[in-house]
């Protein structure tokens, strides 16, 4: 049985009975046809051709048995349209029938291009940090800050933090230590609340990131771990010796200015801060929160945030309004451009 649209229907009911003979003699040419399915994109052409596509798809439906009978008791009963009587039989149409309507490419086209996992992240307030600070990182990190702060600077922003800092786990240095400081100063900037979140590692730089939330907003996962370390020089290669040494002097600076940055978000003196980092200092979460680096354990069942907004809520909190546009459609009648 062939599977029949809209314009198959209405090209039933605009057929006159005088027209029923040719599509006879073209149903007894063809063979028996397994279902087949009449678009609305294939055209209509002239109704008595037997080269028609249409016209063999449509005499297909016939070429059964029933069909036949139904056409032969139909044919001189009425000049009603063919093929209705077929089409109301309960055992002709026993198998599931559908009916298509053509549309455009964007009818069925999300609205929307699904979201990215950051951007997820982002609608429930959290950034992630969770690579080196590389440059690629660093920016996307300060976008994300800043698009909060524009969004709602009176709702806290929740900072999660797996990252090994300007380095790779293996020591070798990735990034600038400026990456890192553009990061802290983009946080101090903001005025949202900061929490910080330590998952996995806090090293470096990335340890600094964790300590300056706000006071009492910095948490530690039970297995997460911390770590400060003096900066290390990237690799001189085949650098003249002034080269190297106005290197170092620039790295002796940023190991002061982040002396300075810890002893002032934990609370111990620049001594003590300088004399841990001459080695990597490695803390559990309970050292850590000794040491003043984060402020609590997030124990299970603990919540670092407060329940996070359906996105249309957020949507509507942001001032964003969603409309629903009509499908488009191109310059064919079957919705093709």
């Amino acid at each position: 049985m062939a599977l029949l649209d809209s314009d198959v229907l209405r090209w039933l009911c605009q057929t006159p009975k005088k027209n029923l003979d040719s599509l006879m003699r073209v149903s007894q040419r063809l063979p028996r046809a397994g279902p087949a399915r009449v678009s609305m994109g294939m055209g209509l052409k002239h109704p008595h051709s037997p080269n028609d596509p249409f016209l063999a798809k449509l005499a297909a439906a016939a070429s059964t048995e029933m069909g036949k009978a139904q056409l032969a008791g139909a044919s001189g009963v009425s000049d009603g349209p063919p093929l209705l009587d077929i089409l109301s039989n309960p055992v002709m149409m026993a198998a599931p029938a559908q009916v298509e309507r053509s549309s455009g490419y964007n009818e069925h086209r999300p609205r929307r291009p699904p979201p990215d996992l950051p951007s997820l992240l982002l609608n429930s307030r959290i950034v992630y940090i969770g690579m080196p600070l590389v440059p690629a990182v660093t920016e996307l990190v300060i976008a994300e800050l800043l698009y909060l702060q524009y969004a709602d600077p009176r709702q806290p922003i929740y900072v999660y933090i797996n990252s090994t800092g300007t380095a790779r786990a293996d020591g070798e240095t990735v990034g600038l230590e400026t990456e890192g400081f553009a990061i802290y100063d983009t946080l101090m900037n903001v005025r949202n609340q900061i929490q910080t979140v330590a998952v996995g590692a806090a090293i470096g730089q990335a340890c600094l990131l964790l300590a300056s939330g706000d006071k009492g907003m910095r948490y530690m996962m039970p297995h997460a771990t911390a770590m400060i370390q003096q900066p290390r020089l990237p690799s001189t290669g085949q650098m003249s010796a002034i080269d190297v040494h106005i290197r170092a002097k620039e790295l002796i600076n940023n190991r002061d200015t982040l002396v300075g940055l810890l002893a002032k978000h934990t609370g111990n003196p620049v001594e003590k801060v300088a004399k841990v980092m001459e080695r990597p200092f490695y803390m559990n979460p309970k050292k850590a929160v000794d040491f003043g680096v984060a402020d609590k354990i997030l124990w299970r069942g603990q919540e670092a945030m407060a329940e996070t907004m359906k996105a249309e809520d957020w949507d509507k909190g942001a001032g964003i309004r969603v409309v629903e546009r009509p499908a488009s459609y191109g310059a064919g009648d079957t919705g093709l451009g």
